[in-house]
């Protein structure tokens, strides 16, 4: 490659000197350490590094049994099976089949030469017969005026001839192929350049016009390009080193990027040209493509060898691997410089190492954001408005955090840009209530902390600074609306379907068939996108769909899905499996095919385990949704819609928990709009419990199951005998029938004498829609859990109530009544009644048989 086509790189001034200083000198010493250590791979440690075509991170040959060629950079294929291969799949052949059925190829001219095996002290030109241009020409020769069958015999008579040394190019470890003292590569260059210096002379006497033109030539101009070798020479000690760790760690990753050996070798050389002493040196937005992910990999596992996290702590920033604490999808290191004065910073330092030195770290970055986001608001303004910009915490007081407390109020209420919140693309975010809340909590958690622990006392900030930040309050519980009908329908058009997988899925990625998992069967739309490759069976002749609820702690657990959702993802199944065959020429074994998921990731996935993010759905999902034009809307919506439909079709708070998987009501409600009385009745839909179910997979049906005729006759009790109303019923105790005293109170729902006739079917059908009102009013969720317990068990005897009058035949008469009129006394919805701890079983213990009915 010549000086002209290199690519540049941006060089960044090294930030603790060159090779000299000593810093620089401390890490080439550790990471020399780390590479002499016994877990270093040997292959990896010297300058001229020669991998075997097989390697199982860096390999380099072509995946057709036998062929001798390289493989073209990130693909599985060489140049010459690439071509065939575009050949044969136009004609219908796939490609699994044509890398069990393509002939290998020999050697390509691109591979280093090996010795002349007459002298060898000269690369061969020949590389079939292995002979070098001397010998060559003399087979070619003699062939050409007698041919000579007999090669061996041929060769037994020729004498060696002396060598030229090694390659005059100060990176370049090939022998010399004439006297001009270049490798045969390298004699190329030479010539593609203008032939700097301007030999004169044949053979050994060679002489220059310009020598030290010519010797400059070789100073500068790169080492030629082999497959399966990576020439680091002339490098920097340290940079060196720090590539060679870079790729041992890249190679102990379970999910690692291709990094093919041209591309590294392209890294070195334009390293080389600018003369970088180290990978902290280069700027990754400053690179190439190819550069800037080696570049940035490599800057995050010397950074854990450089600094220790009293190191990161100085430095502004901290990295989660020195915690053992990643979080999924986000890096080790996270940078704390938005936070200008130090005293803030180290007390956000300080929170972040709090929370990740817990038995138990945050699984999700939520407080983390939150935390870094409240600091970088409160530095903004300590840098605007406070005395020395903030960074003497000596000189606040408790006016300061007032004064900073009422911006944040101001610029919620009116909508102001925020000032220390930025957006992607670098543009400051509007304020609100939610942020606001959410600062000043995280802002008051990470001061109490430094109060705690005296790091207030220590750096001098005055108590009533820390004591007068407020708390935020209880953040807004934001539930999601159900997708309105017009939307509904527009978002599963079939038209409009054709264009999400078409235009917004071009790599076939599977978006269409995620959302449409979640219209069927309501699932969280990261439950949808983790799913395994076999995540559909039969069982008993009904197609089930085994997911993952993590939400709930229930791993493998099983709902009934429709045919036709059963079917599309059958033929999913069949798309990875040929994409894993693409990509290694034969079927997954059946330990690969149990990791495997049905929709993978397309970076870094080499073995299709890792499935894709809920970050890549969500980005084309709205960029569909934006292109029809129907407003903002997320996929977990149709979670809510589904929870809504179930409702307005008779099924229950209780069946939707157990079809939807949660593990409260409270949790339902936040779902499901139990407010929504106006709801027409319209036709019944079959359900399926969920996995939160104690019976999932149990059919739900769409209102009242009755009993069997025989069951609800032995439960019901003749009220024509002796009885006295209740509230809500009647009381069978005779002595209380008789005028006397209750025993108990009058605690008639805990009372085994209680009876509940079809008469008070409507007062209690009200009575169970009043608690769940107070429910969803209840200030916090341990207040609605209280409530949902302790109605529980009346819930369950008016459910067992329906089911009885449904099996007596009186249940459309039990609805019909309203108020309670002497003249209806005697009608067999008044005297017939039954005990309610029956009720409660009955409902329990109900037959499956009898839940079809």
């Amino acid at each position: 490659m010549t000086a002209a086509i290199v690519p540049t790189l941006r060089v960044l001034t090294p930030p603790h000197g060159g090779r000299d200083t000593r810093v620089g000198r401390d890490r080439l010493e550790l990471l020399a350490a780390l590479i002499g250590g016994p877990r270093f791979d040997p292959l990896l440690r010297p300058d001229l590094i020669v991998l075997p075509r097989d390697h199982p991170v860096f390999g380099w040959g072509c995946r057709v049994a036998g062929c001798l060629r390289a493989r073209q950079d990130n693909k599985d294929l060489c140049n010459g099976h690439t071509e065939l291969l575009a050949e044969a799949r136009a004609g219908g052949l796939g490609r699994a089949a044509f890398v069990r059925g393509a002939q290998p190829l020999d050697e390509s001219e691109n591979v280093e030469p090996p010795p002349c095996r007459i002298c060898q002290v000269r690369p061969s030109r020949n590389i079939r017969l292995r002979l070098c241009g001397r010998h060559g020409d003399a087979w070619a020769t003699l062939q050409h005026r007698q041919p000579v069958r007999d090669f061996e015999s041929w060769l037994a008579g020729q004498q060696p001839a002396p060598g030229f040394g090694e390659c005059q190019v100060r990176v370049c470890t090939s022998l010399a192929a004439s006297s001009l003292g270049l490798c045969s590569g390298h004699e190329n260059r030479y010539r593609r350049a203008g032939c700097p210096g301007r030999q004169r002379g044949k053979g050994r006497a060679v002489r220059f016009d310009d020598e030290a033109a010519f010797r400059s030539w070789c100073a500068r101009v790169d080492a030629v390009w082999r497959p399966g070798r990576l020439n680091l020479v002339g490098l920097s000690p340290l940079l060196a080193a720090e590539v060679k760790y870079g790729m041992f760690v890249h190679g102990q990753q379970p999910h690692h990027s291709m990094w093919p050996l041209r591309w590294l070798q392209g890294f070195a050389n334009r390293c080389r040209a600018h003369g970088v002493e180290s990978v902290m040196a280069v700027e990754p937005a400053g690179c190439p493509n190819t550069d800037r992910m080696i570049v940035t990999e490599i800057r995050n596992q010397v950074r854990l060898v450089y600094y220790s996290p009293a190191d990161t702590r100085d430095a502004g920033f901290i990295e989660f691997d020195h915690f053992g604490a990643r979080l999924p999808a986000r890096g080790s290191f996270w940078d704390l410089t938005m936070v200008s004065q130090r005293w803030l910073r180290d007390a956000l330092w300080d929170y972040f190492a709090g929370l990740m030195r817990r038995p138990k770290p945050p699984r999700s970055d939520t407080p983390y954001d939150g935390a870094r986001r409240a600091c970088a608001e409160l530095s903004a303004y300590l840098e605007l408005e406070a005395p020395e910009g903030g960074h003497d915490p000596t000189r606040l007081r408790a006016e300061h955090m007032h004064a900073f407390v009422a911006d944040q109020r101001h610029r919620a209420r009116n909508g102001l840009p925020s000032l220390g919140i930025r957006r992607r693309d670098g543009t400051a975010a509007p304020a609100s209530d939610i942020s606001r809340s959410i600062g000043a909590n995280y802002i008051r958690k990470v001061l109490r902390q430094s109060l705690d622990c005296g790091a207030v006392a220590r750096i001098g900030l005055a108590r009533e600074f820390v004591v007068a930040a407020p708390a935020g309050g209880v953040e807004p519980n934001r539930t999601r609306r159900p997708f309105p009908d017009d939307v509904a329908r527009a978002l599963a058009d079939e038209a409009n379907l054709a264009v999400l997988a078409d235009v917004h899925d071009r790599h076939d990625g599977g978006i269409r068939l995620i959302w449409e998992a979640l219209v069927y069967t309501g699932r969280r739309p990261s439950e949808v996108i983790r799913l395994s490759l076999d995540c559909v069976g039969r069982y008993s002749g009904l197609p089930m769909l085994w997911h993952d609820q993590t939400k709930v702690g229930n791993y493998e657990e099983a709902i009934r899905i429709p045919e036709v959702l059963y079917d599309k993802l059958r033929e999913r199944q069949r798309v990875a499996i040929e994409r894993f065959e693409y990509r290694h020429g034969r079927p997954p074994t059946d330990a690969e095919r149990a990791r495997m998921v049905l929709f993978p990731s397309p970076q870094r996935n080499r073995y299709l385990t890792r499935p894709a993010t809920y970050t890549w759905f969500h980005r084309h999902f709205r960029a569909w949704v934006d292109g029809l034009e129907l407003g903002t809307w997320v996929p977990h919506q149709a979670r809510h819609t589904l929870a809504t439909r179930l409702l307005a079709n008779g099924a229950a708070l209780h069946h939707i928990r157990r079809y939807l998987g949660h593990v409260s009501t409270r949790m339902t409600e936040h779902y499901a709009k139990i407010a929504l009385s106006e709801i027409d009745d319209v036709l019944g839909r079959v359900w399926v419990a969920g996995p939160g179910a104690p019976n999932p997979g149990e059919l739900l049906t769409n209102g009242a199951a009755g009993l069997s005729r025989e069951r609800a006759e032995a439960l019901a009790i003749d009220l024509s005998r002796r009885s006295t109303p209740t509230e809500g019923g009647f009381c069978t105790f005779q002595p209380v029938v008789d005028g006397g005293a209750c025993p108990w109170k009058l605690n008639c729902e805990g009372c085994d004498k209680f009876v509940m006739s079809g008469a008070d079917l409507l007062y209690w059908r009200r009575k169970r829609e009043q608690w769940m009102a107070i429910a969803e009013r209840a200030p916090d969720d341990a207040t609605a859990d209280y409530l949902h317990q302790v109605f529980a068990p009346t819930a369950r005897a008016i459910d067992g109530l329906e089911k009885a009058l449904a099996g007596l035949g009186l249940l459309d008469d039990a609805l019909a009544l309203d108020l309670r009129r002497p003249q209806d006394y005697f009608h067999r919805i008044w005297s017939t009644a039954f005990r309610v701890a029956q009720l409660a079983d009955a409902h329990d213990e109900h037959p499956a048989k009898e839940a079809e009915l």
